[in-house]
């Protein structure tokens, strides 16, 4: 029997339309853009943009919905940039462990050693073990900048 009970995104949508994710920094057309929940002290402002409704995929949506995913999630890393100084922006789309359609927009920047540069941000970094992002306290300056570089001039968001 198919497990049916909500998976790990779905479950913080739940608590992000209950006003209950401090590390929320917009509403999109597509979805919510949120700080990730682990931030590597090298890479720190990864951030997630989560597709709502739920889908399984990108390929699950159609075409307009998919071109206002991509289009949110190329925004995203580029409030991304603005807010944290990287030299570029990696961007993944995985769902292979969490099979609810997500993306990752992780900062890149080039004071990273040069070994792990190289390396995708999941292999070169422990996201397990980093620390935890914290909205309410130590980031809360970081989704600000975030937040104002994200949502335009009379744009709003989910503060």
């Amino acid at each position: 029997m198919q497990d049916t009970s909500p998976g790990p995104i779905a479950q913080r949508l739940e608590r992000i339309r209950h006003g209950d994710d401090p590390q929320v920094i917009a509403r999109l057309a597509s979805g919510w853009a949120v700080l990730g929940d682990r931030q590597p002290g090298s890479i720190e402002g990864c951030c997630m943009l989560l597709s709502d409704p739920v889908v399984s995929s990108v390929n699950d949506l159609d075409e307009s919905a998919r071109a206002a995913f991509m289009t949110d999630f190329v925004r995203l890393g580029d409030a991304v940039l603005a807010a944290t100084g990287a030299e570029r922006i990696n961007y993944l789309i995985l769902c292979n462990q969490v099979p609810e359609l997500h993306g990752h927009a992780i900062p890149r920047f080039s004071k990273e050693e040069p070994d792990r540069r190289r390396l995708g941000p999941f292999e070169a970094y422990d996201f397990a073990g980093a620390r935890a992002a914290d909205g309410a306290d130590r980031d809360a300056e970081l989704i600000i900048r975030l937040r104002d570089a994200i949502v335009p001039e009379g744009g709003s968001d989910a503060s």
